[in-house]
């Protein structure tokens, strides 16, 4: 699972989420571990032991099975220590070099989950003639990992950080991801910057990417920051910042913020400015046809250490805030590299190959799409039928993200027409604003820093070529093994449930078996009865018959189609 973590991943609407035939059992209980609570949680905070009833299956042990059952060797080579030491004694004062901006007397504030530790970016707005100025600073991870050092051997063989529901896998030693590289709260940092302008209809201009030292004053939670925003924008006053703060930030028990020499009431009006800014930036990608998700991710309930439920946690304005800027941000990154003449990795989701499916679903309801892939008309269906049905709007949403298809990875000529990336509407698109997390961020980094300081490229084209396949490939394992714990937390918590029938939708549908979504809660399982026939996005109802955390097993039986409500033509 992207780390959603509460923070936003333009893709996780996009990753392919089929699921696979049932695995062997291969997990015994040898272990209590601590594990986070939720699905994205932070992989550094500890709480108690995860167990299954009286039956004491550790969950956490799967999570680290499955690792090493699909190849993953999350623990960190020898080497890795004495690096980290080095880095450390290295890199504990950053100063503002040759060619690095000294940024930190601006209000810079980051927006992520109550408990994360390792902070990627932090924004900053200001407003301008012309529009509003975008500053968007990211943990500048490679000025302290060399290429081809032991860590960076061990970010490049896992490719990003998992997060499964009970135990989590970080891609860099803790010591760097959530302290020396972290954007921190009242720490000084070297980061990369994107600069840009966003104009009243969400144009953007004015695009530079540079080098500077920054001091993040502001460490807040999307939790906080999206009802705060919603509340804000209906004409509400709230000067209470420090209830915007996250609970990692709060461990720090300071009782205001180090705002320097900031003006009073600085980070309510930053709040409403990068607002405004994703606002527009958000219109404008909508009106070139980007795809709107209103997805929600299920959230384990977890009481004196044991599972017992699964409820729904919905993506909100915060964090669709962040979101914005990022895809904003990655352009820019993309743009800069090609204007460069460099060579990197483009970040792409091609057209849907199941478009007749999408096609022939939305006729269903009684809309007409064309038959040719069609992002604008695609968007404009979704956006009614959330409004006019919003209670089934979940249904359709799950299945246009699993016909959509994942999203990989290709190199990225200078030269080359970009790919493009039919959800986010963008023709120009890398990844960079995560490099604590994915590897494919650092591996951007490295380009960009050679291309400033006129060097040879670190990457040959093959090489970039191989990282991509390399990086797809990961992704698909990953994934799948974020979904077996996903299963495996929900046999938990469901196991109680057994015999129940609920409204779900078809999300796979192959010779290796039937799948289903239950909506509400949200958890997905195999129909192992009664499913001939079913295909991916009807909408049926299902009774819970059997579940099996140690073997990942959800099993459905068939009890019929669900009735579609009515839906007047979008004509």
């Amino acid at each position: 699972m992207s780390k959603h973590n509460g923070r936003p991943s333009p893709e996780t609407a996009h990753a392919n989420s089929q699921q696979q035939p049932h695995q062997q059992n291969k997990y015994q209980n040898k272990h209590q571990h601590p594990h986070p609570q939720g699905w994205h949680r932070d992989p550094f905070q500890s709480h108690g032991p995860v167990t299954h009833d009286a039956k004491g299956f550790d969950l956490a042990a799967a999570a680290l099975a499955e690792m090493h059952e699909a190849g993953f060797q999350p623990e960190f080579a020898p080497g890795v220590a004495p690096q980290v030491i080095a880095i450390a004694q290295k890199f504990t004062q950053p100063l503002a070099e040759d060619g690095v901006e000294d940024l930190r007397a601006l209000g810079w504030s980051s927006i992520d989950n109550d408990t994360s530790r390792d902070l990627d970016q932090i924004e900053v707005a200001e407003r301008v003639a012309g529009g509003i100025k975008l500053r968007v600073a990211i943990g500048d991870v490679v000025a302290a990992v060399a290429i081809d050092t032991p860590i960076d051997a061990h970010a490049k063989a896992q490719t990003q950080t998992i997060y499964t529901a009970v135990k989590n896998f970080p891609m860099l030693p803790t010591e760097l991801s959530t302290g020396l590289t972290s954007l921190n709260e009242n720490a000084d940092r070297r980061a990369l910057m994107m600069t840009f302008t966003v104009g009243p209809n969400g144009e953007m201009s004015d695009e530079q990417v540079s080098m500077a030292l920054v001091r993040n004053r502001a460490q807040l939670a999307y939790s906080r920051v999206g009802p705060w925003l919603e509340k804000t924008a209906a004409g509400a006053v709230d000067n209470d910042v420090m209830s915007l703060r996250s609970d990692s930030a709060r461990e720090h028990d300071e009782t205001q913020l180090d705002s320097g020499t900031l003006p009073e009431n600085w980070l309510v009006d930053q709040l409403k400015l990068q607002d405004e800014a994703a606002q527009a930036l958000h219109a404008a990608r909508v009106k070139n046809g980007a795809l709107e998700f209103h997805k929600s991710e299920a959230d384990p309930v977890v009481v004196d250490g044991r599972v017992i439920d699964v409820t729904e946690a919905v993506q909100n304005r915060a964090m669709n805030l962040i979101e914005d800027l990022m895809v904003a941000a990655n352009g820019v990154m993309a743009r800069a590299l090609r204007k460069g003449g460099r060579s990197g990795l483009q970040r792409v989701v091609v057209v849907p190959k199941r478009w007749d499916r999408i096609v022939a679903l939305a006729k269903d309801r009684g809309y007409d799409l064309p038959v040719n892939p069609d992002s604008h008309a695609l968007n404009d269906v979704l956006t009614d039928i959330r409004a006019k049905d919003p209670d089934h709007y979940p249904d359709v949403a799950v299945t246009v993200i699993k016909l959509m298809g994942p999203g990989e990875y290709l190199l990225m000529k200078p030269d080359d027409d970009p790919t493009g990336h039919f959800g986010l509407a963008a023709r120009d698109y890398t990844h960079s604003t995560a490099p604590n997390r994915r590897f494919p961020d650092m591996v951007t980094q490295r380009v960009l820093h050679a291309m400033k300081q006129n060097k040879p490229a670190p990457y040959s084209d093959t090489d970039l070529a191989a990282i991509a396949i390399h990086c797809n490939e990961a992704d698909k394992a990953l994934r799948k093994i974020e979904r077996d714990m996903q299963k495996r937390v929900a046999a938990v918590a469901m196991a109680s449930r057994v015999g129940q029938v609920f409204p779900a939708v078809i999300t796979g549908a192959s010779d290796k078996g039937v799948y289903a979504r239950v909506i509400q809660p949200p958890f997905e399982g195999r129909v192992v009865q009664g499913g001939d026939g079913l295909d991916v996005g009807d909408k049926v109802n299902v009774k819970l018959i059997h579940t099996d955390p140690e073997r990942a097993f959800i099993d459905f039986a068939y009890v019929g189609k669900r009735q579609l409500p009515g839906v007047k033509s979008a004509s």
